[in-house]
Formats: C-alpha cells, structure tokens, sequence
C-alpha cells in the first residue's frame, strides 16, 4: 500500500472554506435496476442517501459552498434538497444544470466563481478520507490536480497461461490477484486548469489529466488507505450498505 509523504506542513483547517463541485449528473447504468428511475446519488445508506452523506463529511472540514453538476433526474434531485431545510440551511448550495453531457471535466466549465483552489468529486462514492491532508499536500506539491487514490485489488476469477510463440506453456497462473493505484474520484483543482477546458464542450477527466502532462503541468497522487467505496455497481452498493453500518463513528448520518 502506497502512502502519502509525512512531511507535509499542519493540515489544520487546510480546506476549510473552499469550494467544491459534486459530479451529480450521471444515469448510474452499472447500478441498475437501482437507478433506473431514480438519480444514483440519492440511492440509500442507511436511511441517508449516499450524496447527503458526502455533503455532511464536506461540511465536516469547513466546505459549504457546493455547487451539484446535474443531468440525469435533475428534478429529483433538486426535490429532495427543497425538504432537506436542516441540511441545505448550513450550505451556499448551487446547481448547474446539463442539458448535454459534458464530461467529468468539461461540466466544471459551466461552474461560476472558481478562482481559487477548489474540490471536485464524483456524487457516489463513500469514505472517510482526511480532506485537511488532501488539501494541505496538494498546496504543499504545489500541483495543477492531486487526485486521492486508492489501492484496489483485481482479482480474474480464470487460470491466466503464459506461453511463447511457439504455444509451449511456460507459466500457469489459477485466479491471480493484481494491485492497481486507482483514482478514488476525489480531485483538487487550481483554477488554471480551467483554461484547459473548452467552455460547453465534452471533456472527461483522464482526457484532461493527459492533456495537462503533455503542457509540463504537475499532477500529484495522494495515496491513502482511508475508507472508500466506489458505488458503482449493486456488489459494491451491498458493500457501502455494510462499511456504512459497521462504521458508525466515522460518518455523519444526519
């Protein structure tokens, strides 16, 4: 497991008062018959539906100015946050509203007012990652992007075979398990990367990342053995429902 540097300097308050963007506005098609008529961010932990959860850990660190990037169910979306008067009361929510999909990226084209380090994160995901270090090491590297990342084993349920040209067997492998540093959907932004997206435009995140390497920007990881899922099918859906109930302590439930 990779870990992030010790040395940063004091992460106290470090991402307090910043500004943050929820990516809210996919149609969740690896988590149907779940989100079929229903926006996957608004899909349930608990009683507590999984982005609520996500804005209550934001609030945590001193984040209350949240724009939601929303497509898909939109209204839905908005209709919830309308009744949730205790919650939208401590927050300067906003919405940006896609009539077109825009990409990962590209959506932070239509957000106004970012001109100062600021958050983006995918709206489905859970954790309890420390976001005064994310943001603290992110100004210490002095990157354009530090993307949160975590280690994720893959394993392929199969016997993998190794052979030459010649088809002679040389290795047999039963069901091996691989390590891969993966992007956790948690990013913090310098507002000079916005120059770097076409306003309107259709640009995804590795596409951006790529295009960044390639202008001599600097992109940090910022590895961490947090807790983290990614909610993206109905396996990984069970097991947010179990890390939440089991992790009590750790997540603000409203």
């Amino acid at each position: 497991m990779k870990t992030a540097p010790n040395s940063c300097p004091d992460p106290k308050g470090a991402a307090e008062g910043l500004k943050a963007v929820i990516l809210a506005g996919g149609k969740g098609v690896r988590l149907q018959p779940f989100t079929v008529n229903f926006p996957k961010p608004l899909v349930p932990l608990g009683n507590t539906p999984v982005l609520e959860v996500l804005m209550r850990w934001l609030i945590k660190y001193g984040v209350t100015d949240i724009t939601l990037t929303l497509g898909y169910l939109a209204e839905l979306l908005k209709a919830y946050f309308i009744q949730r008067h205790e919650l939208v009361d401590l927050l300067n929510l906003r919405y940006v509203e896609e009539t077109e999909p825009t990409g990962t990226a590209g959506s932070l084209s239509l957000v106004n007012g970012l001109t100062d380090t600021f958050i983006v994160m995918n709206g489905d995901l859970l954790t309890d990652l420390d976001l005064n270090q994310l943001v603290s090491y992110h100004k210490q590297q002095g990157a354009a992007i530090t993307i949160a990342t975590h280690t994720r084993q893959v394993k392929i349920d199969l016997g993998v075979l190794k052979f030459g040209s010649d088809n002679v067997l040389t290795d047999y492998i039963e069901k091996p398990e691989t390590d891969y540093d993966v992007s956790m959907g948690i990013y913090v932004y310098e507002p000079r990367v916005l120059n770097f997206i076409e306003h309107g435009k259709y640009l995804d995140f590795p596409s951006l990342v790529l295009q960044l390497i390639a202008a001599g920007e600097k992109i940090c990881a910022f590895p961490t053995d947090c807790l983290w899922l990614d909610i993206g099918s109905p396996e990984d859906y069970a097991k947010a429902q179990e890390l939440f109930a089991n992790n009590e302590d750790k997540f603000d439930r409203g």
